[in-house]
C-alpha cells in the first residue's frame, strides 16, 4: 500500500525552509528564544498570535521568521510567507522523517504512556542512541519539533502521542510514520473529547490501523482483551503479559513495599528488577520495556540496568519525603481507571498511618458525577479514613459525611496543620489541574 499523505506535498516554500533548517539546525516556536538563532515558526494560539512576533524576533537573533500574515511578510526579507505556519511546520517535520532510515517507534494509551516511554528509552539507550520525546512534546507541536530533533547519530527514535479526540493519533501517525506501535491501554479519559469509552478505543486504535497498513510490528500486552480485540487487524504482534500463557515475555510483581519488584523470566532464567517505582500498576510497562529491549537483542542484564536505573519524575509514580511524612505522587494526571488502581494499590501496601488525598478527575464530561460517585463508593466500601476530597466535582457526591472535601487545593492547605503530616503515608492522586503538588511546595 503506497504511502501518499498530505504531509508528503513538499513545494518550493517548504523546501526553501527545510534548505535554511539544515543550514542553521534549530527550530523554535516561542520567540523569547530567538538569541540563539535558528527559525522562528510564528504559531497562534487562543491567547497570542505568533505573527505578532515575528519582527522582534528576527532583530533578536533568529535568522528567519516563517509566518501566515501577509502584511507582516512584506515587513522583511527574514520573513517567509507560508499559508500556514502549524501546516509548515509539520510538513517540515514529515520531511525531516523521511530523511533518516531509523526506526521509529509510537506510544499512546490512557495511562502510564510517559512512564512507559521513559522505561523504554532507558534500556534503549543501554546500546543505542535514542532520541525520546520529552516533557509533554506529545501532541500536534510537539510531535514535530521532537521529528525534528532526529540526526545522522541517532540509531532509534521513541515518539510519544496524546490525544483527546477521535483522529488525532492517525494525524501524528501520519507525520511520524513509525514502524513500531505499542497503547499501553485504554480507559475512560479525555471522555469530553471521545465521547465514551468506545470513542477512547476507537482514537487509541489509530496506531495499530497505522501499523498494520504502513509499519512493521506491534508490541502489545497479552493480558489486556480490549487490546488484543482492537489489534484484529495487526499480523506481527510481539507480547509480553503476567496472566497469559502464550505471552513470548512474562513476567509477575516479586515485591511491593512503597517501590515494587518485578520478576521477569527471559530465555536464561528468572531476573529480579529493584525499581525505583511506586504502584503495581507499572508492571506491565515494566514488561513493555523489557519486551521491547529483548526484541531489540539487548542483553537482560543490560535491561535490567535500563528499569532499575529509572527514577520517575513530574508527578508520575514518585516517592517523596517531605514534612517528615511519606508521599506517594501521581498527580500530574486522572481518569477513572488510574484512580481505581491507585487507590488499591495504596491500599495492598503494609504501611500504617494512610491519607488518601483525592483531586477531580477532569474532562470527564457528562460521565463527570457517575464516575466520582463511584470512586467515593470505592473508599466507603473499604472503610478508608484519612480521605480528603479536593475539587467541585468530588464536593457534590454522596458520602454520609465519611470524608472531608474542600473545593480547591488552596483551601485544603488552609485547614491542614503542618504538623498533621509527620508520620503519615500520604497517596496524592488527581487531575494535573487540581495542583495537588501543592502540598508538598508548603511542607
Amino acid at each position: 500500500m503506497s504511502r501518499i499523505f498530505y504531509f508528503r506535498l513538499m513545494d518550493n516554500t517548504i523546501a526553501k525552509i527545510y534548505s535554511l533548517f539544515l543550514e542553521y539546525g534549530r527550530v523554535f516556536t516561542d520567540s523569547r528564544m530567538s538569541e540563539n538563532g535558528g527559525l522562528y515558526f510564528a504559531l497562534k494560539g487562543e491567547r497570542f498570535d505568533g505573527n505578532s512576533y515575528a519582527i522582534s524576533s528576527v532583530e533578536n537573533g533568529a535568522h528567519y521568521a516563517i509566518v501566515d500574515q501577509e502584511e507582516i511578510a512584506l515587513k522583511s526579507d527574514k520573513l517567509i510567507l507560508v499559508p500556514n505556519v502549524l501546516e509548515a511546520l509539520q510538513k517540515l517535520a514529515n520531511h525531516h522523517r523521511r530523511q533518516f532510515n531509523i526506526p521509529i517507534l509510537a506510544i499512546t494509551g490512557t495511562n502510564g504512556k510517559t512512564t512507559t516511554k521513559e522505561l523504554i528509552t532507558s534500556v534503549l539507550r543501554q546500546k543505542f542512541n535514542v532520541l525520546s520525546t520529552e516533557g509533554n512534546l506529545n501532541n500536534h507541536i510537539g510531535v514535530p519539533l521532537t521529528l525534528l530533533q532526529i540526526n545522522s547519530e541517532h540509531d532509534i527514535a521513541v515518539i510519544e502521542m496524546g490525544a483527546n479526540h477521535v483522529g488525532e493519533i492517525e494525524f501524528l501517525c501520519n507525520i511520524a510514520e513509525p514502524d513500531y506501535g505499542i497503547i499501553t491501554n485504554v480507559g475512560k479519559a479525555h471522555l469530553e473529547g471521545f465521547g465514551s469509552f468506545e470513542g477512547v478505543k476507537k482514537a487509541k486504535g489509530e496506531l495499530y490501523r497505522f501499523i498494520a497498513n504502513y509499519g512493521k510490528a506491534i508490541f502489545i500486552n497479552a493480558d489486556n482483551s480490549h487490546l488484543l480485540e482492537m489489534s484484529a487487524g495487526n499480523n506481527l504482534k510481539f507480547t509480553y503479559g503476567v496472566n497469559n500463557d502464550t505471552a513470548e515475555l512474562k513476567g509477575s510483581l516479586a515485591g511491593n513495599n512503597i517501590y515494587i519488584t518485578a520478576k521477569v523470566l527471559f530465555p536464561k532464567g528468572w531476573l529480579y528488577f529493584k525499581t525505583k517505582l511506586t504502584g503495581a500498576y507499572n508492571l506491565e510497562n515494566i514488561l513493555a520495556a523489557a519486551r521491547i529491549g529483548t526484541h531489540l537483542n539487548i542483553d537482560p542484564l543490560q535491561i535490567q540496568q535500563g528499569i532499575e536505573s529509572y527514577v520517575p519524575e513530574n508527578n508520575r509514580s514518585q516517592v517523596s519525603q517531605k514534612g517528615g511524612a511519606t508521599f506517594i505522587v501521581d498527580c500530574y494526571n486522572a481518569n477513572p481507571t488510574s484512580m481505581q488502581a491507585s487507590i488499591d494499590n495504596f491500599a495492598g501496601i503494609m504501611q500504617s498511618n494512610k491519607v488518601y488525598v483525592l483531586g477531580d478527575m477532569l474532562e470527564m464530561g457528562d460521565d463527570s458525577e457517575k464516575e466520582h460517585q463511584q470512586i467515593v463508593d470505592k473508599l466507603l466500601q473499604m472503610k478508608a479514613d484519612n480521605v480528603f476530597l479536593i475539587g467541585t466535582c468530588f464536593k457534590e457526591t454522596e458520602d454520609n459525611k465519611a470524608f472531608r472535601k474542600f473545593n480547591t487545593i488552596d483551601e485544603f492547605i488552609e485547614n491542614v496543620e503542618p504538623v498533621f503530616w509527620t508520620g503519615k503515608f500520604v497517596l496524592l492522586k488527581g487531575s494535573r489541574g487540581i495542583r495537588l503538588e501543592k502540598v508538598l511546595e508548603t511542607l
